[in-house]
């Protein structure tokens, strides 16, 4: 019974994470079918922005309804996003199906490690089982652009939103048959349900100031600044609820703790390195290189491997090195990555991306697994729980953000050059050779201001760990 369940609950994780990255290989088929081009960031964005706002509330609401229920609630809301997005005929009803579909995901994974809580009484078991998780969610990683880019190449774009149905389903009918949970007595807890809504409502204001300020060129036109100032005011009204909250959606005591604080900061911008490959490398593939979109998701595989590879390296050295001498190693070789992203060129050789993509999965491996060690580490027992929730939501916050800034930077570059219809000459055999020169030309430019942007970040990221491994050198000599 546990196997069946298991299996469930990894083919439901699987679905929710390779939605963050299937839809990169689609990108130039979409744009070509649905215009929009300068909108693309929005499809990753809000996917992510509905996952990591709605995951608490989820939490919550298995407390009080059951984690079979919401489970189910969940994964049909997912199934009805994704058929929604299949059947899109706009961009703009893409991305609002796909806030749908990210508010189906954000109970996959804090319901799943809670049913594996309940289902697993001893830690060796349940650590067994979470590992099986996180290779779930690695795998969707390899599998996510190689399939997508299989289904846009043979098929359409929209089967690989249609492709979830008959996984979920059967997801959802393995956790129906199988999963016999027994209700107890339900615990009253408060859902930050006002919490969650100010902040969405500041968030996409900011993002969608962001990218139309990019897209028109207009920074202080009266809508865009007024965006940016409703934001900066809703942010303000959101610290207000969260301090009357009895469980606030972000605990703002964490970020009195200068350890969480530097670690949380970290993650964000981490994070937000790894959106900006997956989101433009595919471009570049494709745009820039004239390479299919198989072969642009194959592109991003080294990624996966590599971080797997790095998390394992990691937790063997971790004792025989600290906790922060890894998360320095882990930023350095972001940095390189970083670097190698920001040189390349439409002459550079095909083996330097594998190489920058291969780096960034290690350095991430490096510092995934430590940064949870350091969170636990840093505050007591009973907050352990609420700061790691945190440093997840930061965690898929940064791409949301990431996608958005770094959005701004492409968009700065492609709309200003004034080449028209950009979505349809993305893909090579769409454009005559005059357009085609020019929109390569376009794309390399604005990829290479998002991989600028990249290094900035990776820069930002190693001094982070440098200032946390030296507070870590003093607290030690305090202490002798």
């Amino acid at each position: 019974m546990r196997a069946k369940i298991m299996m469930a609950l990894m083919l439901s994780t699987f679905l929710a994470a390779m939605e963050g990255t299937i839809v990169s290989t689609a990108v130039p088929r979409i744009t070509s079918d649905l215009s929009g081009f300068e909108q693309v960031s929005w499809v990753y964005a809000i996917y992510m922005l509905a996952t990591a706002v709605s995951a608490p509330i989820y939490g919550k609401l298995a407390d009080l309804f059951g984690r079979k229920n919401v489970m189910m609630a969940g994964i049909g809301i997912f199934l009805a996003g994704s058929t929604l997005c299949g059947l899109a005929t706009s961009m703009g009803q893409l991305i609002v199906f796909r806030a749908l579909q990210g508010l189906g995901a954000g109970s996959v994974m804090p319901i799943t490690m809670t049913i594996i809580g309940d289902l697993y009484n001893d830690q060796s078991s349940r650590a067994k089982a979470q590992g099986w998780i996180s290779a779930v969610w690695g795998l969707s990683g390899v599998a996510g652009p190689l399939v997508g880019g299989f289904l846009v190449d043979t098929l359409t774009w929209r089967y690989i939103f249609f492709l979830n149905l008959p996984f979920g389903l059967l997801s959802f009918f393995m956790l129906v048959l199988s999963y016999k949970e027994k209700l107890g007595s339900k615990t009253k807890r408060h859902i930050d349900y006002q919490g969650a809504l100010v902040f969405s409502v500041g968030t996409i204001a900011l993002l969608y100031a962001l990218l139309t300020g990019s897209q028109n060129q207009s920074w202080l036109s009266p809508t865009t600044v007024s965006l940016i100032v409703f934001s900066l005011v809703t942010y303000l009204a959101f610290l207000s609820v969260e301090r009357k909250s009895p469980e606030p959606l972000i605990p703002l005591t964490l970020f009195t703790n200068r350890n969480v604080t530097l670690i949380n900061l970290l993650t964000l911008l981490v994070n937000a390195i790894v959106i900006s490959l997956v989101v433009y490398l595919p471009i570049w593939s494709q745009g820039v290189l004239g390479e299919s979109a198989t072969m642009a998701g194959f592109v991003l595989t080294p990624m996966s491997v590599c971080w797997t590879l790095g998390a394992v390296v990691s937790g063997n050295l971790l004792g025989r090195l600290r906790a922060e001498q890894l998360i320095t190693a882990g930023t350095a070789v972001l940095s390189v990555a970083s670097l190698l992203l920001f040189l390349l060129s439409p002459q550079s050789p095909g083996f330097l991306i594998y190489v920058a993509v291969g780096l960034i999965g290690l350095g991430m491996g490096l510092i995934s697994p430590i940064v949870m060690v350091k969170i636990q580490a840093s505050v007591p027992v009973d907050k352990r729980g609420t700061a790691v929730a945190l440093n997840t939501f930061t965690g898929t916050f940064s791409q949301t953000f990431g996608a958005a800034v770094f959005g701004m930077f492409f968009n700065m570059v492609t709309v200003a050059s004034g080449l028209s219809n950009l979505g349809s000459s993305f893909e090579h055999g769409a454009a005559v050779q005059g357009q085609l020169e020019q929109a390569r030309d376009v794309l390399a430019s604005g990829v290479h201001a998002v991989f600028t942007g990249t290094l900035v970040v990776a820069a930002g990221s190693l001094a982070l760990a440098l200032l946390i491994a030296r507070g870590q050198r003093e607290r030690l000599r305090e202490n002798g």
